[in-house]
């Protein structure tokens, strides 16, 4: 049994691995990741920020230094912001506070004594998110900043009329593994369920009926407004 899970992952993330074009085959769709239920419900409720990413505009804001603060930093290629003093800093990936803390604690590590630091998304560049499945567009669309589930599928010009909107996966790669979760859309749309943010490089399938046999089985198991994890 875990070694033919392990062959259903390795399957999917290889595939995953492959869908570059406008349009990813959802039939060939073999794995997830269960999630504990409990765990999901507490998560769902706590409102997701926005990650920074790359090519991304900040403003960063030492308090009282204006030498260290700057009304436009661009995060390059590799993820990073280059800042006085402290050289490569990682923004890839973080929140807005998350980097602001690490600068603020490296800061003080040497240069200030309790340094206050705030960081701000000026501007979101494009990132691109693949919507497929039982919806009336289906391909890869850019998005801008914060995108909610509701309005990535939006952007396919909603479900089909044939789409079962309580099972609406959404795959993701978290820190470097590929994982799922499953939401009902109907629910969202009804004020019933939170709303998740999405991010970019999320593929995300209308209806899960339309994964294969092994894929349907899997995400069966998943409960609805569930949680990344890795697997």
């Amino acid at each position: 049994m875990m070694r033919a899970l392990s062959l259903v992952l390795t399957a999917t993330a290889l595939l995953l691995a492959a869908c570059g074009g406008p349009r990813m085959d959802v039939t060939q769709m073999t794995a997830a990741q269960p999630v504990d239920l409990n765990t999901a419900r507490t998560a769902s409720a706590v409102p997701q920020e926005y990650r920074i990413g790359v090519s991304d505009k900040l403003a960063i804001r030492v308090f009282q230094v204006p030498d260290l603060s700057f009304d436009e930093l661009v995060v390059d290629t590799s993820g990073n912001l280059q800042l006085p003093l402290i050289g490569a800093v990682r923004a890839s990936g973080r929140t807005s506070s998350e980097l602001s803390a690490d600068i603020a604690e490296r800061l003080s590590a040497q240069y200030l004594r309790n340094p206050q630091v705030t960081v701000t998304v000026v501007q979101a560049a494009s990132q691109k998110i693949t919507v497929d499945g039982a919806v009336t567009k289906p391909g890869v669309y850019e998005m801008r900043g914060t995108t909610s589930l509701l309005q990535a599928v939006a952007m396919a010009e909603g479900p089909s009329r044939v789409a079962d909107l309580t099972k609406v996966a959404v795959f993701r790669t978290v820190d470097g593994q590929r994982s799922v979760a499953l939401f009902d859309l109907q629910a969202i749309r009804q004020g019933r369920a939170d709303d998740p943010i999405v991010h970019g490089d999320d593929i995300i399938v209308v209806d899960a009926s339309r994964l294969n046999s092994a894929m349907r089985e899997i995400v069966g198991a998943l409960p609805a407004l569930s949680i990344f994890r890795p697997f």
